[in-house]
């Protein structure tokens, strides 16, 4: 076993790593220096903002993801990656706080943006999201920035900017041999002065808007030198516009020419002066990942320097310049994004100023016009966009944006883990299970719209124009489609997924605009944790607070729409499908944790029957393990199967049916094994629903078993009765994360609602 050692020792260690860190990191370099990284490797080290920012989606990467309207592409930086691990209570999160949840195409809609910009070399348009208030904009900006300030501290993602500096008079007389006259710089015999030490300098002065270490090579030469660069690198996208074009700040260029001339025109003297340093992006510090909020200030400043008293010790060639300092929000961002979040809500005169200034990437100033290199972002809630449609203004500015709305999500599964990566870990109670489903599954609800058949051939036409709202969540969320179509039309209908999704899109009234905001749903699960009613975050208490909040019809558009024909915008009808779906699932989950009824075998008997109905209808025999022999399909098995399936008609046309439809599922999913719970879920809750009902009085028995056990210390139970409702109960909390608690309130709801005649 180790020695403890003191705190002494833990810092000198801690002191040595830094130091290893700082020097691995190379964070301070020449020009010389500089120009090496910059020939092993001209493309990362000549980066403009928009090759950064799409560096950094490249650089975590992208995957695939299955959606029941289609495949998608999600970048990796919205999960955040690199927070895994950080959850307090030492567990790893499935995902971490702050993760943005589905919002798939407004992804891919910035990845093409930032694309467009590199390949026009210039970010010449600002991105605008827009969509309802709570859906996510500034979720995706911030998973941006919190990516790019991980990636700068990588390798891959190293920025530098540089600074000149002016070595003291003492350094100059001796070792470097520089001074002819007071304060006047000479040629002396060091390479650069980069790396002296900070007693050895006199005055250091800092590029605030971090001009590229390239820009002291003047514009010719440049150019000619990335061109060469990039060829020999076989580079896909050419130089970025800034970095060919551009040059140096105002306060820069005064300090190069003073010196240039000093020198006698001696370029080389001129370098020595130019330290190179690394810097990272930091939100924090407004370095490279910059908010604006709708605030009326401008936005860019400057202010002269040459008067600091920290600037007296420059040469006297340079004491006589005057020098100007940028300062603001456009020039803390140079390098990485600058969010404007509800740009719309500022007066148009106060961001008229982007116009130009987005296209031409840079901004004018008194003294000065600043180069501009960084991703521009908006955000803005449909209302204001609405509003700035009608400006005469808006078709100028139309040309300089690019638009893409973020609707609220449709998929109660991914809404759903919003609540329980953001809401559910602040709750101190045990959080019930379908506590947060609830929620998610009421919201979805309010922001279905119904189909206009008008949009779909004939066929789909009339089957899209019977779906409900209800419906219409199960098909977005899981592709399920209504068990009360035949097989035709539900296969109608999931080929229709996609156009069904997409029906709204190029709408003003888009799905997805109007209905309850992830806000409002956060603050009723919040509210309905401090239910005095119940110990945990139960579902019933979500209930509660949901009835509450429809209450408030005069504060929430959502709740001022009329109802339309298949459940849409009724809350009073989601309210009871929200109900009817709690107690099917906890009725169900009650089953299970009986242990009257073993899932795993009905499972089998379900894939028992496809066997003997494939072999039937073939007329074929079919290997028997239990006799080892072959044998004719069973035909008592397979009719009792049929009436738990409640199977009306003749067996020989639903059998063949059925056939026909695992024929069309293998056709759809090649070399993938058929599942039954996959295929045909409709049919396998249908037979557990029935095989459940032959059980229907034992369970309720065990319902009344579990409430006495509880609330009345199981008087009048026998030990047999009272460790039954313990078993059932410990089930509830292994399988399906129940306590005690919530189980027996499940157990109470379904006396009153499922199991009344039993009382």
């Amino acid at each position: 076993m180790a020695e403890p050692r003191d705190a002494a020792s833990h810092v000198k260690e801690i002191a040595e790593r830094v130091e290893q860190r700082f020097r691995a990191a190379r964070r301070v370099l020449s020009f010389s220096e500089f120009l090496d990284l910059f020939d092993r490797d001209p493309v990362r080290f000549s980066r403009d903002a928009s090759q950064y920012v799409r560096d950094v989606f490249d650089h975590y990467g992208k995957r695939s993801v299955k959606r029941p309207w289609g495949e998608a592409v999600r970048y990796n930086l919205f999960d955040l990656p690199w927070q895994a691990g950080l959850a307090t209570d030492g567990k790893l999160p499935s995902l971490p706080r702050g993760a943005l949840i589905g919002q798939e195409q407004v992804q891919d809609e910035i990845y093409r943006a930032l694309s467009n910009f590199v390949r026009e070399a210039h970010p010449n348009r600002l991105i605008l999201l827009h969509g309802p208030n709570g859906s996510s904009k500034s979720t995706i900006v911030q998973c941006v920035m919190a990516a790019l300030e991980n990636y700068s501290t990588l390798d891959e993602g190293a920025l530098y900017r540089f600074n000149w500096l002016f070595p003291s008079q003492k350094t100059l007389r001796g070792s470097l041999g520089f001074g002819q006259g007071a304060g006047a710089p000479v040629r002396g015999s060091a390479a650069s002065y980069a790396h002296l030490p900070d007693d050895e300098i006199d005055a250091k002065v800092l590029v605030e808007v971090r001009d590229h270490p390239l820009f002291v090579i003047p514009v010719p030469e440049r150019g000619e030198l990335l061109r060469s660069a990039y060829e020999r690198a076989r580079a896909a996208d050419p130089p970025s516009d800034w970095l060919l074009r551009g040059q140096l700040s105002h306060k820069s260029q005064q300090i190069f020419e003073a010196l240039l001339s000093s020198y006698d025109g001696s370029y080389t003297e001129v370098l020595k002066h130019i330290q190179i340093e690394r810097y990272f992006i930091s939100r924090r510090y407004r370095v490279g990942a910059v908010t604006i909020g709708p605030q009326l200030g401008v936005d860019a400043s400057e202010r002269q320097i040459t008067m600091d008293r920290s600037l007296q010790a420059l040469p006297a060639s340079l004491q006589a310049v005057t020098l100007y300092e940028a300062k603001g929000e456009l020039v803390d961002a140079a390098g990485g994004l600058l969010e404007f979040s509800d740009l719309l809500k500022r007066p148009l005169e106060a961001f008229k100023y982007l116009q130009l200034s987005v296209e031409m990437g840079e901004i004018s100033l008194p003294a000065q016009n600043v180069q501009l290199n960084c991703v521009m972002i908006g955000s803005a809630n449909e209302l204001h966009l609405d509003a700035f449609r009608e400006h005469a203004e808006f078709p100028s500015f139309r040309g300089r944006l690019e638009l893409a709305h973020v609707p609220y999500l449709r998929s109660y599964v991914d809404e759903q883990l919003i609540y329980d990566s953001q809401v559910a870990p602040q709750i101190k109670r045990h959080v019930a299970p379908h506590a947060t489903e609830i929620a998610a599954y009421f919201a979805t609800l309010t922001r279905m719209r119904k189909p206009n058949p008008e949009c779909y051939p004939r066929n789909v036409a009339a089957v899209v124009a019977t779906l409900t709202a209800v419906e219409k969540a199960d098909l977005y969320a899981l592709g399920k489609t209504p068990d009360r179509l035949d097989a035709d039309a539900q296969k109608l209908l999931r080929s229709a997924i996609a156009d069904i999704w997409s029906e709204t899109e190029s709408s003003p009234v888009y799905e997805g605009r109007i209905g309850a905001s992830p806000r409002e749903m956060r603050i009723a699960l919040l509210d309905a944790a401090q239910s005095p009613a119940y110990r945990c975050l139960s579902p019933l208490a979500v209930l509660d607070e949901i009835d509450a909040l429809c209450q408030r019809k005069s504060e929430f558009e959502w709740l001022q729409q009329d109802s339309q024909s298949g459940g849409y915008h009724d809350v009073d009808r989601y309210r009871e499908a929200n109900l009817s779906r709690l107690l099917d699932s906890s009725e169900y989950e009650l089953y299970v944790a009986s242990g009257l009824v073993s899932e795993a075998k009905y499972m089998e008997l379900f894939e028992r029957y496809i066997q003997h109905v494939s072999a039937w209808v073939k007329q074929e025999r079919i290997f028997i393990r239990a006799t080892q022999r072959d044998e004719e399909p069973d035909e008592k098995m397979m009719a009792e199967l049929e009436r738990l399936l409640d199977v009306k008609g003749e067996p020989l046309y639903w059998r063949r049916q059925f056939i026909s439809s695992i024929a069309a599922w293998a056709i759809d999913h090649p070399n993938e094994k058929i599942d039954a719970a996959t295929v045909f879920p409709q049919y396998v809750r249908r037979m557990r629903e029935s095989m459940f009902a032959d059980r229907r009085k034992e369970v309720a028995s065990l319902a009344r078993d579990i409430l006495v056990t509880v609330r009345e210390d199981g008087v009048g139970l026998d030990e047999g009765r009272r460790a039954r409702a313990l078993g059932a109960m410990d089930q509830m909390k292994e399988r399906f994360g129940y306590c005690r608690e919530c189980a027996t309130d499940v157990a109470s709801l379904l006396m009153r609602e499922r199991f009344s005649e039993f009382a």
